[in-house]
């Protein structure tokens, strides 16, 4: 950062020796000249400090009905209620094999019956607390809002799920890509959480949680419009497809 804050019309090259006009205030509260000029003995980076969220010590749980559940090409029906702030999530899916309950982060993929591409697709406004209270499940709940496909994975064609490529498009456009080395909880860690005094039953999927990039998150925001069509996509697994259609 600077030690002190100066305004000047051109910032390029070597400025150090350069008088500028002194500005007061910061990045939180914003900043205003002071009329006072001054001399720069030395630039420094010119933030202090990056707001960072905090890694929680476990994964943000919630649930998805039976009747989210859509295929790779279907187009998604959106209800009135859940169309202002729609969001995307492309998602590496998981799905358990055989029943798991306390089970050990080093045998965690052994339960797995193979692996899938999904996209946990949310009706933000009923997500965030401030518009409805922080209801996750409810946000993500309704019919179609979990696309999967196009076919599930074996693990032996998988030897590794930290070492894939994920990429969501919407129309055409790339809005998400990222290695899932990138993930938080590796998918060991995820089943371990889970199955904590927890059975998981085999056929159940678990969506392994999405990389920056989404609409919430973007200036300004890219939230899906009737007929978006999101396509998300990790090597060696396929692409799904999914139009959404406002109702």
């Amino acid at each position: 950062m600077f030690d002190k804050w100066f305004a000047w019309s051109e910032p390029s090259g070597d400025l150090r020796g350069a008088e500028v006009e002194v500005l007061e205030g910061d990045v939180e509260n914003g900043f205003r000249g002071t009329g006072r000029m001054d001399k720069i003995e030395k630039l420094l980076s010119p933030l202090a400090k990056v707001p960072l969220l905090r890694v929680p010590p476990y994964p943000v749980v919630f649930t998805k009905p039976a009747d989210a559940l859509a295929g790779p090409f279907d187009d998604v029906s959106i209800h009135p209620d859940a169309q202002d702030m729609l969001d995307y999530e492309g998602e590496m899916t998981v799905v358990i094999g055989r029943e798991a309950k306390n089970v050990t982060e080093a045998e965690a993929l052994s339960y797995v019956l193979g692996y899938t591409v999904g996209n946990d697709v949310s009706a933000r406004n009923f997500q965030l607390p401030e518009t409805s209270g922080g209801q996750f499940c409810y946000a993500k709940s309704f019919d179609g809002f979990a696309p999967i496909g196009p076919c599930i994975v074996s693990p032996s064609l998988v030897p590794d799920p930290q070492k894939l490529r994920l990429e969501t498009r919407v129309n055409g456009a790339v809005r998400q890509r990222t290695g899932t080395d990138d993930m938080i909880f590796s998918v060991a860690k995820i089943i371990a959480h889970l199955s904590r005094g927890t059975t998981l039953r085999k056929g159940t999927i678990i969506q392994t949680g999405t990389p920056s990039g989404v609409g919430l998150f973007m200036e300004p925001k890219g939230f899906l419009q009737n007929g978006d069509v999101v396509e998300v996509s990790i090597d060696g697994m396929g692409k799904i497809r999914n139009k959404m259609v406002f109702e």
